[in-house]
């Protein structure tokens, strides 16, 4: 028997996960380049206060996510930038 799916939100959209999905596979169901982005470290997974979240983080029912900017700051050069 499979168990209900939950519905979340991906900025602003219905996303409708089976229960134990991590935040980044919520993600990835929404627009897996975007989730990619996220895995690359391009992106940023936030929680509905703004606040930063973990891919790995288990989704539950009416979860809010937002997709924000890269983790490295305006002034912190990539890691393969040259120096």
């Amino acid at each position: 028997m499979n168990a209900d799916p939950i519905v979340i939100f991906v900025n602003a959209q219905r996303v409708e996960v089976p229960p134990g999905t991590t935040a980044l596979d919520a993600v990835r169901r929404w627009d897996p380049a975007t989730a990619a982005q996220i895995e690359a470290g391009d992106r940023q997974l936030s929680d509905a206060r703004g606040l930063p979240i973990s891919g790995d983080s288990t989704v539950y029912g009416g979860a809010i996510y937002r997709v924000i900017g890269g983790r490295r700051g305006h002034d912190t050069p990539p890691a393969d930038a040259e120096r």
